[in-house]
């Protein structure tokens, strides 16, 4: 039998697979936990009770969270739902507006801002700008091309064989162009054609080999031609799958009809995609070509413009980028999400992404050693993490990057790569997470509860769900204001002292004894569970070998709570204070050593030897512990 000391001083490796429990000989090892549930890592090593969330506004249903932000004082949160969109500023709804896009449709939108415009991207919807006129004054309208003369400078493409012929039976006026095999369709009135570099508008069509147009620039000739295109964006061929700005430039990465192409406008003017003659400012056009078909995902302004699709990573150059300087590399194999939009977030210079399967999320960095991009995978250690990811957010003053997964938990990454910090924890919630936007340092999320859908922001010093605040000048028992829990059992805070349950009775709750100031929310569980011990450095337990915690010791950082199992159950911890001779349980915040003994052996190495699991309401802080095991022969 020996007697072993053990003290784990960080937790910077996170939250581990079940499936490296037997791999003690790893670094990550000794700063990684089993278990870390809404909690949050710190760049410096210690864990912490997450921020509970305050309750912002009820949702329409089911949609999606899109940061806006103005400038360094005027910031917004735009909430999508089917076919509506609401302002947010200051967590006030200040604006309203009509859209096209229904509830199946939002989880493909994309989207891109530059000063007081949002330019949003459907494959199936024509593509929309959604401008700031003022703080409650917003439009929605479609995309306006530039028009010069008559002529709409639109991308164009030949989406018929290369042998298809037109034949116009003029060159100026009203015309009628013959295919020579089936062309028109019902969808091509209103849209743009062009023969042999000259535009017509197509007014009706007689058949699928006929129809009649309205010449915009004089035809070259009569005579039948294979040199002719129709425009590229329409509900035909479909609209935009992504867009950015880069370089002055506004980028549209594919469509449904040409799904691996790229377009970039004209220098400095943004709707503007005429080609020209190929100068330096003028328009670009081109597409991936590979050894598959790369359906384009996504494209991101970084250090260089990037291209994510279905099956791999390009990166686009040139300084500045013009059609004569501009090439294209393919970087990485790993692929993006294609029946879903996750956005790719900048987190300190990389491009983190969702791979195609779901279970990566990828760190798209350029190493300047190799002077290419590598595509790290965050989550290898974490697999379990990774249910499906729906959005993501970088809260860049915390270093806290936010997964929504699909089965609405919340996977929230601590990264810090100065520091070679990756620490996974996972949120949970009475309900289900659904969308995630981070405006101006703030963390808004949309919470699904009970069918019903809620705006809520995580809010620092916050320890309940959906929560509100209450003060009153003179202390009473009924607390009035939570409609929108109506029915529920919630948890009470009252005084930062007593904590209670109540049920909300026609939006009211009446507490056991007054208060002069309450939070009042959903409670929720933190859980801390360290991984199998070892039994040296580097050697992880024999099968079956027995355990025994003889104490430990848990340094705590401000905390006014907490609830230890050794194996007896979670038992509420008290705290001598600084100065007195006796303990108390009374919920001031304390920093410092706990000492817990423990009996019993263990011989399943699955079991851990302590666990923090408790759903007070009271902030909860460990730096460090130090345990006292034997183990025997």
């Amino acid at each position: 039998m020996s007697l072993m000391t053990q003290t784990k001083t960080s937790f910077t490796a996170g939250e581990i697979d079940v499936d490296l429990c037997g791999r003690g000989d790893l670094a990550l090892f000794a700063n990684g936990a089993r278990f870390l549930r809404n909690v949050v890592v710190a760049s410096t090593g210690g864990v912490g009770r997450r921020a509970g969330t305050r309750y912002v506004d009820q949702a329409r249903g089911p949609g999606r969270l899109i940061a806006f932000e103005f400038n360094t004082e005027q910031a917004y949160l735009l909430v999508l739902s089917a076919g509506k969109l609401d302002i947010y500023a200051e967590s006030v709804r200040v604006a309203s507006l009509d859209t096209p896009w229904s509830a199946a449709q939002i989880p493909q939108l994309a989207w891109t801002q530059s000063a007081d415009t949002l330019l949003v991207v459907h494959p199936d919807v024509a593509p929309r700008k959604i401008t700031r006129l003022g703080a409650s004054t917003w439009t929605i309208a479609e995309w306006s091309f530039h028009e010069a003369d008559g002529v709409l400078y639109v991308p164009h493409h030949k989406f018929a064989d290369d042998a298809v012929t037109l034949t116009p039976s003029g060159t100026g006026g009203a015309v009628t162009l013959t295919a020579s095999a089936a062309v028109f369709d019902p969808a091509h009135v209103g849209l743009r054609f062009r023969l042999a570099a000259k535009q017509v508008r197509i007014t009706a069509v007689i058949s699928a080999t006929q129809a009649s147009a309205e010449v915009k620039e004089s035809l070259v000739s009569t005579a039948a031609t294979r040199d002719w295109e129709e425009q590229s964006f329409s509900s035909l061929r479909g609209w935009p799958v992504s867009v950015c700005f880069h370089q002055g430039r506004l980028v549209i990465g594919g469509s449904r009809g040409q799904p691996n192409r790229l377009w970039l406008s004209k220098s400095m003017d943004l709707f503007n995609f005429d080609l020209g003659t190929g100068l330096d400012d003028e328009a670009i056009e081109f597409g991936l070509l590979s050894d598959q078909v790369d359906a384009i995902r996504g494209v991101f302004s970084g250090r260089h413009l990037q291209v994510f699709t279905s099956g791999a990573e390009w990166m686009v150059t040139g300084s500045p980028l013009t059609p004569t300087k501009i090439q294209l590399t393919r970087q990485t194999r790993v692929g993006s999400l294609v029946d879903r939009m996750v956005p790719p977030r900048d987190v300190d210079g990389a491009t983190h992404f969702v791979s195609r399967n779901g279970r990566d999320l990828r760190e798209f960095l350029f190493a300047d050693v190799n002077q290419a991009y590598q595509a790290n995978d965050l989550s290898m250690v974490a697999k379990h993490v990774m249910n499906g990811p729906v959005d993501q957010d970088y809260d860049a003053g915390r270093r806290l990057f936010h997964l929504v997964m699909g089965d609405g938990s919340m996977g929230v990454l601590t990264v810090y790569r100065a520091e070679k910090v990756t620490a996974w924890t996972v949120f949970h919630t009475d309900g289900a997470f659904r969308s995630v936007a981070v405006v101006d340092g703030e963390v808004f999320t949309l919470v699904e509860r009970d069918g019903r859908y809620f705006v809520e922001r995580f809010e620092t010093g916050r320890n309940l769900d959906c929560a509100l605040l209450g003060h009153a000048a003179v202390p009473t028992i009924s607390w009035s204001g939570l409609d929108h829990l109506e029915g529920r059992t919630i948890r009470v805070l009252a005084d930062d002292v007593t904590v209670s349950d109540a049920v909300v009775a026609q939006g009211r709750i009446v507490l056991p004894q007054p208060a002069s100031a309450i939070e009042a929310g959903l409670a929720y569980t933190h859980r801390i569970e360290p991984l199998p011990p070892l039994a040296g450095v580097g050697q992880p337990m024999a099968p079956g070998q027995a355990v025994r915690l003889v104490q430990a010791c848990f340094r705590v950082l401000e905390t006014k709570a907490l609830h230890i199992d050794t194996g007896r159950g979670a038992i509420p911890i008290p705290f001598r204070r600084l100065g007195a001779d006796r303990f108390s349980t009374r919920p001031a915040s304390f920093s410092g050593d706990v000492r817990v003994r423990a009996i019993g052996w263990k011989r399943d190495c699955m079991l851990p030897l302590w666990r923090i699991e408790q759903d007070m309401p009271l902030p909860c802080t460990l730096l460090s512990v130090a345990t006292e095991i034997k183990t025997a022969e």
